[in-house]
This record gives C-alpha cells, structure tokens and sequence, in this order.
C-alpha cells in the first residue's frame, strides 16, 4: 500500500520555493531516506507533507487522500501522519510519561498503550517520572519517537534523528527505528545526515541538491556508489 505519493512537488516559506519538481513515494513498512546538504530542502519536503507548509505547486497523496492548501497538519495527523521534528518537540519540564500521554488522541486504555510501546523501547520505562529535559539526546529521540508511535501512524516524517548523538548511540536509533517501522507497518520518510548509518536502514534513497532530486536508487545502489551522494554534498544550496 502507498501511504505517501508526492509528484511535481515545489514549496518553500512563504514567497521562496525551496524545492522545485520533487516526485517520490513510500510504501507501507517501508523506510525511505531524503539526503542532501543543509538547505537542499529536505525539511522544507517534510514540512510540506506534514502540513506545515502549503505547496507551491505539484501534488501530495496521502494515504490515497489529496493534501491541500487548506488540509492542515491537524486533519494530516487524524488520517495518520507523524511527525518527529529536528528539535524533537519535547515538553522539557514534564515528565516522559506526561509527554508520552500527549502523543494519545484518548486516554482510554492509555497503559496498556504505554506499555506496548515501551516494549519496543525498553530503556524508556525506568525513566518514566523523569523530566524530559533531564534525558540525554538518545533518550529524548527515543521519547519523541515513543509518542509518534503512540499516534499508531500510517506514515512517520523523521526529521535528523541522530542530530547531535554519538555516532554509535545514533546508529542504533535508526535500526530501532527500522524495527518499529516493519512490526507496525508504517511508512517512513528519514531526512538524515549520517549517510552511512541511515543507507544500512533504509530500503530506497532520493538525493536532493538546490532543491531538486539529483538522484534515487536502492539502499544497495547507494552503497554501491557513493560518489553520486557525495557529489549531492558539493557546492551551495537554495536556504531550506
């Protein structure tokens, strides 16, 4: 099933298109990376897709239903749509549980929900009275991708999930990630910097450079070049 269908897509902030002619998709499970330099456009896509921001023009299909400019992130996340931003958009002065209780659109059956999320993210549960701002930078992604999941998303936005981790600490969020992603089935679109990390998760790439896709292919073609992402990397970009 395609959860995400994005063709001709050009958007930006305000008057500035920041990307320009983006066609890509995800499907069901599947993990998908968006890589490029800083200001290729890579957020200014997921924003765009979480409905953060209005397309300029081409078109975004979510879960077989048309985005609009009048959609919304808030009708977006009712059909389905997650979104873990770059600053990971954690209450620093609540405790995990608090926040883990704000990814639930009910607190109905809220522990057994809980519960089986932290299945899947054992580290969390003893950490469950602590203040979120306390947590190391692992512990806060863990937390922001535990509410995420909490939504039971069909498709997941994850935005630099190692941003500022050990490159150890975040290799394994990203095969954490890869594991929640196939139990439950949900797409996934992963803007990362850490190439090398994300192409062992990922099942397909797309390159983006100047706001344009420069290249796509499996994790395997990717691996097996890296000088076309490398070439992704070289020179200025449009500002995301």
């Amino acid at each position: 099933m395609r959860v995400l269908d994005i063709r001709g897509l050009a958007a930006g902030h305000g008057a500035t298109t920041a990307v320009r002619g983006v066609d890509l998709h995800v499907d069901a499970g599947e993990v998908v990376g968006l890589f490029g330099p800083n200001g290729a456009g890579k957020t200014t896509t997921l924003l765009t897709v979480a409905g953060c921001l209005p397309a300029h023009d081409g078109s975004v299909e979510v879960l077989g239903r048309q985005v609009t400019r009048r959609t919304g992130a808030r009708a977006l996340a009712q059909w389905g749509v997650r979104l873990v931003p770059e600053n990971r958009g954690l209450f620093r002065q609540l405790t995990v549980r608090e926040n883990l209780l704000l990814g639930l659109d009910s607190h109905r059956g809220a522990k057994a929900r809980i519960d089986e999320i932290l299945a899947g993210l054992p580290q969390l549960r003893p950490l469950l009275g602590r203040r979120a701002g306390l947590l190391s930078g692992g512990e806060q992604q863990q937390l922001a991708l535990s509410r995420a999941l909490l939504g039971r998303p069909k498709l997941l936005l994850v935005d630099e999930m190692s941003l500022g981790l050990a490159p150890k600490v975040a290799a394994g969020l990203l095969v954490m990630l890869r594991d929640q992603a196939v139990e439950r089935g949900v797409g996934v679109l992963l803007v990362e910097q850490h190439v090398p990390a994300a192409l062992k998760v990922v099942d397909r790439g797309y390159a983006l450079a100047h706001g344009r896709l420069v290249h796509t292919g499996t994790a395997a073609e990717l691996r097996a070049d890296p000088d076309v992402l490398a070439s992704a990397y070289l020179g200025s970009a449009a500002t995301e």
